[in-house]
């Protein structure tokens, strides 16, 4: 064909047709065409733009081989945490949790629930505009996760352009790739044929495949994609009212959903579920490690809200762990960065679950004492959750005469300092503090990451380096590096140091609130160094506050207020707290507000629409500073929402509930 106006003509024809057929296999499940067909389609449409390469489109479906290799993966922040789930482990622990949605929607009888298997895969998040994909991430630690979208855009089935005539403006979906149980058959047996090591399991080849930096490898991979809801979506889509509503929306638009989703009427539905799926697990295409169970009205959801990691009207029962025996070669012992002393079983090597283990965990010594076990047993291990691999029981009638038992530690195995088990604690503790070399490793570890001192560049395994070196003994060591002595590091060239020794110089810069939550104390976590630093205003008032003035910060109870002060009691530490502030870390005044300088104090607020003199985060730390709360969604305990240009759903809702409404003006005129 010579004519360029009849070649685009038949190549966006083609490209329909494909796109078309690729839906009914990939999303409805009804193929029409054999395969055969559907390649000869391909062939031609790849034939086409071969001869009329100015007609290729990036979003054509021959584009899927993969484009060029990659040099990393961007980090992706989410607009949206991607929550974990919580786990149930057997159905008393699912019916724990349907009691607590019983009781918090205030209900007598069980809520309809939304039932689907829980794909061992990994999740993911798309990110459509104007029906394009744009952006696929990884889940990450939920917050910020990896670039991969060269890599999600070979799969055959997510639509790389949404169906339906109408698009939203933006749409995220959010979802599971995992690879199927016969493309992973065939993925080992290639590679047991060419000699070189297979994939464990259907999830780690797909996470394997994922993180190819080459996309036509992943290509190859044949990996697949199942929906399982929607992320931030732009107001001009009206989302439906229940769960599996949205899911069928998302079908609409052309994305995969499971056809094993289900809505059941009560507990004891999801419970005749979960059996049913468990009995046909083995026939099932793809490997999954459990069910899923989601509230199916999205009112309920979100009256029932989040807590810090996980939705409240979610949870995964899990099916139970596999087992297989081996024998306990030795009991080592790990310290962790709050000198916890772990003890680890060594094994003999056992397949469990996909998985070769040759470790497992003891928890404590309480844990030993009531398995009674001795070095030399032969164990059941288990992989509790399909994910931690635990020493279940011990078989007593394989003990053999030399069996050892194992003796409660008196020093630490690492700085031989006295080790203490506190009353009514089964934790054994090493009392070394930063002179033990495991936990101010750790404690550096936790000093440099994100939420703390934040210093890009200062990784888990550099921060090993400069211990193995004795470039760090203390924390207050890395303020002292230079770039020389970085650069003189293995695989750490010029640019590399410096670079690090800027982010190290600027991490001097921070937070009261960040600092303390930067020293590792037990139980002191990112809320409560917050609310420390509000409530006191300054180091001094902390360190020299009583266990009564620390139990009057909100969060701070009695147990975390003795930690607080057995820290800054410690002359180790007193001394390394002095040596990071001469070092120069220093962080603005706190200055208390009164309640006539906090108007919004208790206040809810819900900000929505095109804001045109004022970017939304600027607005939130605005109401924020003047004591607000400022909330996602509209509900009856909104105070106000502020509706700028192109407001929708939540506007509307607002008007029915009664809610005050503001335009952009009453933040302006906000001191």
């Amino acid at each position: 064909m010579s004519d360029l106006k009849a070649a685009k003509a038949q190549t966006l024809e083609l490209i329909q047709v494909i796109d078309e057929h690729n839906y009914r296999y990939y999303v409805l499940d009804e193929p029409q065409i054999p395969d055969a067909e559907y390649d000869r389609l391909m062939r031609e449409l790849q034939q086409l733009e071969k001869q009329f390469p100015e007609l290729i489109d990036p979003d054509s479906p021959s584009q899927r081989v993969g484009a060029k290799p990659d040099q990393g993966f961007a980090e992706v922040t989410h607009q949206l945490p991607m929550l974990s789930l919580d786990n149930a482990m057997n159905a008393d622990e699912f019916i724990a949790f349907n009691r607590r949605v019983k009781e918090r929607l205030d209900l007598t009888q069980d809520c309809e629930y939304i039932c689907e298997p829980k794909l061992d895969g990994l999740a993911v998040s798309l990110i459509y505009n104007k029906g394009l994909l744009i952006k696929a991430a990884t889940r990450g630690d939920g917050t910020t996760g990896e670039d991969i979208t060269l890599n999600v855009r070979t799969i055959q089935s997510i639509p790389l352009k949404l169906r339906g005539k109408k698009i939203p403006e933006s749409l995220e979906a959010r979802g599971e790739i995992f690879m199927p149980l016969s493309v992973f058959d065939d993925l080992n047996q290639q590679a047991k044929n060419e000699g070189t090591k297979g994939f464990a399991n259907p999830r780690n080849a797909a996470a394997g495949s994922l993180r190819q930096l080459d996309p036509a490898i992943t290509a190859k991979r044949k990996l697949s994609f199942y929906a399982y809801s929607t992320g931030l979506v732009s107001e001009d889509l009206q989302l439906a009212d229940t769960h599996l509503e949205r899911l069928m929306q998302l079908q609409d638009f052309g994305l995969p959903v499971s056809s094993e989703v289900a809505v059941v009427a009560n507990s004891q539905g999801v419970i005749d579920y979960y059996q049913k799926i468990q009995d046909k697990r083995q026939y099932l295409p793809f490997e999954i490690d459990g069910v899923v169970c989601k509230v199916n009205e999205i009112k309920q959801q979100e009256q029932l809200g989040f807590v810090s990691r996980a939705p409240r009207w979610a949870i995964a029962i899990k099916f139970p762990a596999q087992e297989e025996m081996t024998k306990l070669l030795d009991v080592d012992f790990q310290v962790g960065r709050t000198g916890a002393i772990t003890p680890v079983a060594r094994l003999e090597p056992v397949f469990v679950g996909g998985v070769t283990v040759s470790n497992a965990t003891l928890h404590n010594m309480d844990e030993i004492e009531r398995l009674g076990i001795k070095i030399g047993d032969t164990v059941i291990i288990r992989r509790a959750g399909d994910v931690i691999p635990q020493v279940a029981s011990v078989v007593l009638s394989k003990r053999p005469e030399d069996a050892s038992s194992v003796n409660e530690l008196k020093e630490c195995p690492v700085c031989s300092s006295p080790v203490e088990r506190a009353e009514g604690e089964a934790v054994m503790r090493c009392t070394g503090g930063f002179i033990c070399d495991a936990q101010r490793t750790q404690a550096i570890k936790h000093f440099a990451s994100r939420k703390a001192m934040d210093i890009d560049g200062l990784g888990d395994k550099l921060v090993d380096i400069f211990s193995e070196l004795k470039m760090i003994k203390h924390i207050s060591d890395l303020y002292q590096l230079t770039a020389e002595q970085i650069a003189g590091i293995e695989r750490m060239g010029e640019k590399s140091a410096n670079n690090l020794i800027s982010a190290i110089e600027s991490s001097k810069s921070t937070s009261l609130a960040k600092f303390l939550y930067s020293l590792g104390i037990r139980e002191v976590g990112e809320v409560t160094a917050k609310n420390l630093a509000n409530h006191f205003l300054n180091l001094d008032a902390i360190r020299a506050a009583s266990l009564q003035d620390l139990e009057m910060v909100e969060d701070v109870g009695p147990i975390v207020a003795q930690h607080l002060k057995t820290f800054f009691a410690n002359p180790d530490n007193q001394a390394e707290v002095e040596a990071l502030i001469e070092a120069g870390i220093h962080w603005p005044k706190i200055e208390k507000k009164s309640d006539d300088e906090l108007p919004l104090k208790g206040k809810t607020f819900v900000i929505t629409g095109t804001l045109e003199n004022i970017s939304r985060a600027d607005a939130k730390i605005k109401l924020e500073s003047l004591g607000a709360k400022v909330a996602g969604s509209v509900s009856k305990n909104t105070f106000a929402l502020i509706a700028g240009e192109k407001a929708g759903s939540k506007l509307t809702k607002a008007k029915d509930l009664g809610i005050t409404i503001y335009d952009e003006s009453f933040l302006i005129k906000l001191d």
